[in-house]
């Protein structure tokens, strides 16, 4: 009996523990983060730079373990902020499952070894990630308590998964690694805004500025719809033939028109309804479209 009991304890104690893991390095947003380097891998491999599972595998797992460090530090510095909004309060830093101390090595470990990974890809591949990490953790998380300018300074570190992975199939920064990133850089702010929206009041408890006006009012709803035309034009550059090796047929720029459309019709609703439940549609819709966008570049490349 106490040999089925303690079997039956470490197996809850070893789920709670993966469980905790996933909630502290936000196993969805890596996971969606990870996806954004795949396809820019998948679009930087050639005959000259040709498809490595290994680099492939590589990136995955570094790109993981950095955005997990970058998520273990935000929650270590925002621990008492967490404890203050009902989103958060459960996570396990404000909840006591994981103290400041574990989580400090676990993020120092991921750090460590994310590193090490994205490096024996190639040393500019590491070498953004890294940037990645300390913008995120040392900028963007100070700022959101500061000014509604950390949505701007968070974009740079939100936008560079996509480009990473041209990056590690390239050992290149140019145009093409440059169009990638400006894409995810305009889709963050319609996407953040959208959640700061419907997510005023919680973040209003911790003090947290993430729309651009500070207020939900008209002003930010317009510059949602501004950033979201932007965001279109920039998914479209490609079609003109000015970004070197990242192309995109007339076909491909149709669909990703329309596919921006959409999302500008939602940024367009939220202007007019000025309310929580346009705000949270927008945001879902945004979600679909970045990785809808970036199906559609990866398929377009493969059948040209």
């Amino acid at each position: 009996m106490k040999t089925a009991l303690n079997a039956s304890e470490k197996t809850i104690s070893l789920t709670s523990l993966f469980t905790d893991f996933k909630e502290i390095t936000k196993a969805g947003l890596a996971i969606s983060v990870v996806f954004s380097s795949i396809v820019g891998y998948l679009l930087g491999v050639s005959d000259e730079a040709p498809f490595s599972w290994v680099t492939f595998i590589l990136l995955a797992v570094g790109g993981y373990f950095m955005v997990g460090a970058s998520n273990v530090f935000n929650q270590i510095i925002e621990k008492d902020l967490d404890a203050l909004m009902d989103r958060t309060k459960n996570r396990p830093l404000p909840s006591g499952r994981i103290s400041k101390q574990t989580a400090f090595i676990l993020g120092a470990v991921l750090t460590v070894i994310g590193i090490a990974i994205l490096y024996s890809i190639n040393p500019k591949t590491a070498m953004f990630g890294a940037i990645s990490i300390f913008l995120y953790t040392s900028v963007y998380t100070p700022l959101k308590t500061m000014t509604p300018l950390s949505v701007f300074v968070g974009a740079f570190p939100g936008a560079i998964p996509f480009m990473l992975g041209w990056v590690a199939a390239t050992n290149e920064f140019g145009i093409e690694a440059g169009t990638l990133f400006l894409i995810q850089f305009f889709w963050q702010f319609p996407h953040f805004w959208a959640i700061g929206w419907f997510l005023y009041k919680d973040y209003e408890k911790a003090g947290f500025f993430m729309l651009p006006t500070g207020k939900q009012d008209k002003k930010t709803a317009l510059q949602t719809i501004l950033y979201t035309v932007w965001l279109i034009i920039a998914s479209l550059i490609p079609v003109v033939g000015f970004t070197g090796d990242l192309k995109l047929s007339y076909i491909a720029a149709a669909v990703v028109l329309l596919l921006g459309l959409w999302m500008l019709y939602f940024a367009v609703k939220l202007y007019k309804e000025m309310d929580e439940k346009a705000a949270r549609k927008l945001m879902l819709v945004s979600v679909s479209y970045i990785s809808l966008l970036q199906l559609v570049y990866v398929i377009d490349k493969f059948l040209r």
